[in-house]
């Protein structure tokens, strides 16, 4: 599976973004597919995941009510809505695919994205 991340760029406090990450080929409907980011000397984090046969999504605390992630089954595409960022949302953000539908942690993706960067200034 290839991933395949975009979207990102520089905004300002408070402004929006829309991260999306298309996939090669349709994914399982148990699998799970999620972001994660990674700031400059901080390990990878989860920042949201849905599960690809139904509507289950899941987020980290420091995003939620704030970024909304959702699928486009015709364009096996995922995708991230962020609103309200914040100069600490700056990092490099990664769409990962877990086959073993694992949602919580970076080394049950099996498949991750190239990465794209969302800096957010203050």
């Amino acid at each position: 599976v290839q991933l395949q991340a975009s979207g990102g760029g520089l905004v300002q406090a408070g402004d929006s973004l829309k991260l999306s990450c298309a996939a090669s080929l349709r994914p399982y409907s148990s699998s799970v597919l999620g972001w994660f980011r990674q700031a400059p000397g901080k390990e990878r984090e989860f920042v949201a995941a849905i599960r690809w046969g139904s509507r289950n999504t899941y987020y980290s605390d420091s995003v939620k009510g704030r970024f909304t992630i959702s699928k486009d089954n015709a364009k096996n595409s995922l995708i991230l809505q962020m609103n309200a960022l914040k100069p600490e949302d700056t990092a490099v953000y990664y769409c990962a695919y877990s086959w073993s539908g694992g949602i919580w942690q970076a080394l049950e993706y099996a498949y991750w994205g190239q990465g794209t960067q969302v800096t957010v200034s203050s």
